[in-house]
C-alpha cells in the first residue's frame, strides 16, 4: 500500500503527465515539406449565380475555396461593356465582394475579367482567365473566338500572352486604353474569348514588358490580323504570330558615362551603317575611338580627352545624321579603369583548331610591349608566334601560332604589357588552353530546293538552343557547305525574304504589316565527330498571312 506522500506524488506526476500529453497534442505542427502547393484557388459559391439572367443585384459575393488575396486589381480586372465608375473590389478570407457604383445598362451581358488579380495567400498562385458573366435581361451572348498565339523568330507558342479584342469602331483605342476583353494563352498558346456578342473585331496579341495591357514600349511583342473579324458564330483555329516591331523613330534610349569614362548610347533599334561624332567640344572627335555591338544597337565611345563638362553628340547612319545628343559631365570627375581581358576560348578551355587566339581587352590598347607577353607550349617558352593589333577593332588583339593538338598551353601577359589609349597598364593576366580536335569538327551539306525561283529566301543554321550560327541568301534551289563546325544539334530555318534584303524584315500595326514570314524545319540534325552529313530540305510554299 501506498503511504501519504507516495500517492499525493504519484497523483501530482499523472496530474502533469496529462497537462503535458494535452498540451503536446494541441502543440502539434502540420508536416514540413513536401511538394510546393500550386494549385490556384478554385471558386466554390457565387451570389447571384455566375450566368445569371435578368440580374438586378447591387453586389457580388463569390467565395473560394482558401483564402485569396487581390493583386493590382483596378489594373488587372476589367469590366465589359466599361461603366463609368469603375466597380469596387474588396477581399476578405476567401471572400471577393464587387459592389457597382454606376447603372446596369438594360439586356446587355456583361463580362468581369479578372485576369491575374486573384492569387491565394500562401503561395500567389494565380487564377487565371476568371470570369463572372451576368445580362440585365433573359440572353446571354455565347460566341468565342478561339486560336494560338507563336512566336515568329522561334516558331514556338507561347504562354502567358495578353489575347484582346476590340470591337472594329473602337479600334482607335489601341495603344491608348487597355481592352475590356481579353484573356492569356495557356502553357500550350491557346487562348479562347468568350461570351462576346455579334459585332466586328480587331484582334491582337501582347507580349508584355510592363503589366498595363498597352503596347507602349519597344521591348514588346505584338501580334494582330490585318483584317477584322466578322463575328457570327464561333470562330477558332485563329493564328496570332508575335514579333518585336521595329521602333517607327530612331531614339537615344540610354545614355551615361560608365565608371570607365566611357559614352555608352543604347538606341531602340539596330542601325545599318552606325558612325558617332563628337560636334562639342569639337577638338575631342579626332581622338575618340568608337565600337558597336553585333546588332548595331549600342556604341562605346572612348574619349582620349575627358576635359570637359558636357557633349553634344550627333548619331548617324549611312551617312545621314539621324539624332542628336546632350550629355553633362562633371569636369573634374574621376574614373576607375581596370584593363582586363577575354579571349575567344570556349568554356571547355579549348580553341577551334586553325584559330588565332584573339584577346579582347576590356578598353581600347594604344600600345603592347610583346618582350612583357609570354606564350608557352608544354610549360616551355615559345618565340616563334605574332602578336598584331585588329585595325577594325582597337581591343583586339591576334595571336598567330602554328597551334599542337596534344599541347597545353598558356598566354601570360605580364605587369606594364597592356597600355590603353589613357595610359593606364594591365595588371598580370594568364590564361590557359589546348587546342580541340579536329576529329571534333564535322562538315553539313543542306540541299535546299526553293518553291518559286521568283522570290527571294534566307538560310539559317541555327544551333540548338536557336542560336543563329550562319545565314545565307538564296534564290534558286541549291546546297550550302558548312565546313569546320562542332559536332553537335542543328535547326535549319528559312526566312521568306519578301523585300530581297537577305535579312528578316519586322512588321508595323500601325501600317497593318505583317513580318516576314519564317519556317523552321523541325527536323533536329545531329553532327557526329569526324564526319560529312548530307541533309535534304524542301521549302514548302509560303503561307499567306491573314
Amino acid at each position: 500500500m501506498l503511504n501519504t506522500k507516495s500517492a499525493i506524488f504519484y497523483k501530482n506526476s499523472l496530474l502533469i503527465f496529462i497537462v503535458l500529453f494535452i498540451f503536446g497534442c494541441a502543440a502539434q505542427q502540420p508536416p514540413q515539406g513536401g511538394p510546393r502547393d500550386q494549385t490556384p484557388p478554385k471558386l466554390v459559391k457565387a451570389i447571384p449565380g455566375n450566368k445569371t439572367r435578368n440580374f438586378n443585384a447591387k453586389q457580388i459575393d463569390l467565395e473560394f475555396d482558401e483564402f485569396i488575396k487581390l493583386t493590382n486589381a483596378y489594373q488587372e480586372i476589367s469590366m465589359s461593356p466599361a461603366m463609368e465608375k469603375q466597380p469596387e473590389y474588396s477581399s476578405n478570407k476567401r471572400k471577393l465582394k464587387i459592389e457597382f457604383k454606376d447603372t446596369l445598362l438594360k439586356n446587355t451581358t456583361y463580362v468581369i475579367n479578372f485576369g491575374k488579380a486573384i492569387q491565394d495567400v500562401n503561395e500567389s498562385n494565380i487564377l487565371k482567365n476568371f470570369t463572372y458573366v451576368f445580362s440585365t435581361g433573359s440572353h446571354i451572348d455565347s460566341l468565342s473566338i478561339s486560336g494560338s498565339v507563336t512566336n515568329t523568330l522561334t516558331q514556338e507558342k507561347e504562354k502567358d500572352v495578353l489575347v484582346f479584342i476590340f470591337p472594329v469602331k473602337q479600334d482607335t483605342l489601341f495603344g491608348k486604353k487597355k481592352p475590356s476583353i481579353f484573356a492569356l494563352t495557356d502553357s500550350s498558346g491557346n487562348f479562347a474569348l468568350n461570351n462576346l456578342r455579334e459585332d466586328d473585331y480587331r484582334i491582337y496579341a501582347l507580349k508584355e514588358a510592363s503589366p498595363d495591357k498597352i503596347f507602349n514600349r519597344d521591348d514588346e511583342l505584338i501580334a494582330f490580323l490585318k483584317k477584322p473579324i466578322h463575328l457570327r458564330a464561333d470562330t477558332s483555329n485563329i493564328q496570332l504570330n508575335l514579333f518585336k516591331q521595329d521602333p517607327e523613330k530612331f531614339r537615344v534610349s540610354e545614355k551615361r558615362f560608365d565608371t570607365d569614362g566611357k559614352l555608352l548610347l543604347v538606341f531602340n533599334k539596330g542601325l545599318t551603317q552606325p558612325a558617332v561624332k563628337i560636334l562639342y567640344p569639337s577638338d575631342v572627335d579626332n581622338r575618340k575611338q568608337v565600337s558597336f555591338s553585333r546588332t548595331k544597337d549600342t556604341a562605346s565611345v572612348y574619349l582620349r580627352n575627358m576635359n570637359f563638362d558636357s557633349l553634344r553628340v550627333a548619331i548617324f547612319d549611312k551617312g545621314k545624321a539621324i539624332d542628336t545628343i546632350y550629355q553633362l559631365k562633371r569636369k573634374n570627375e574621376s574614373f576607375t579603369r581596370t584593363l582586363t581581358a577575354s579571349y575567344n576560348i570556349g568554356n571547355d578551355s579549348k580553341l577551334k583548331p586553325g584559330s588565332n587566339l584573339v584577346v579582347t581587352a576590356s578598353i581600347p590598347i594604344e600600345s603592347f610591349d610583346q618582350s612583357q607577353i609570354t606564350l608557352n607550349e608544354d610549360s616551355v617558352a615559345t618565340s616563334d608566334y605574332t602578336i598584331q593589333k585588329d585595325t577594325g577593332n582597337y581591343k583586339l588583339l591576334n595571336i598567330k601560332y602554328r597551334w599542337r593538338e596534344a599541347s597545353k598551353y598558356e598566354l601570360i601577359i605580364n605587369d606594364g604589357a597592356l597600355t590603353d589609349i589613357y595610359g593606364d597598364k594591365n595588371k598580370r593576366l594568364s590564361k590557359k588552353f589546348q587546342i580541340n580536335k579536329l576529329d571534333n569538327y564535322s562538315q553539313l551539306t543542306v540541299k535546299l530546293t526553293v518553291p518559286d525561283t521568283a522570290k527571294a529566301y534566307v538560310v539559317e543554321l541555327l544551333s540548338e538552343d536557336k542560336k543563329l550560327i550562319q545565314s545565307d541568301a538564296i534564290t534558286k534551289s541549291t546546297s550550302l557547305v558548312y565546313k569546320g563546325i562542332l559536332a553537335a544539334k542543328y535547326y535549319v530555318r528559312i526566312i521568306y525574304d519578301e523585300n530581297k534584303n537577305g535579312k528578316w524584315d519586322s512588321g508595323n500595326v500601325k501600317l497593318k504589316r505583317q513580318p516576314e514570314n519564317i519556317w523552321l524545319n523541325e527536323k533536329l540534325i545531329t553532327l557526329r565527330p569526324n564526319w560529312e552529313a548530307e541533309e535534304t530540305v524542301t521549302i514548302p510554299k509560303e503561307k499567306v498571312t491573314p
